[in-house]
């Protein structure tokens, strides 16, 4: 990684985590709802999530996104989730797992 790609990672980090610490404060009750990223397919708590055009993003993968933005590696979110699909697949057949023993418990 460049010295300017380290730079602009460091500093959308920073700014990522300031809009989770941000909706905690706002709203304390925000670290205790979750969601299913639009992305990853992660089960994760909404602080510092974000809607990109219909697509509800965790702070995880806000991450990637404006890092991704800022050092136009992708274009809009759907490449995004192109390239993370295989994790997104993971997750979900993770979940369908938990649930089919669950449900036989």
């Amino acid at each position: 990684m460049s010295k300017d790609a380290k730079i602009i990672a460091e500093e959308m980090q920073a700014v990522v985590e300031q809009m989770r610490l941000d909706d905690i404060e706002d709203n304390p009750d925000v670290e205790n709802e979750f969601f299913i990223c639009d992305c990853c397919g992660e089960n994760k708590c909404a602080a510092g999530s974000i809607d990109y055009n219909g697509y509800r993003l965790c702070n995880d993968c806000v991450l990637l996104a404006e890092t991704g933005f800022a050092l136009g590696k992708i274009k809009n979110t759907e490449e995004l989730i192109e390239y993370i699909e295989d994790k997104h697949l993971e997750e979900l057949c993770n979940y369908i797992k938990q649930e089919e023993k669950r449900k036989s418990n």
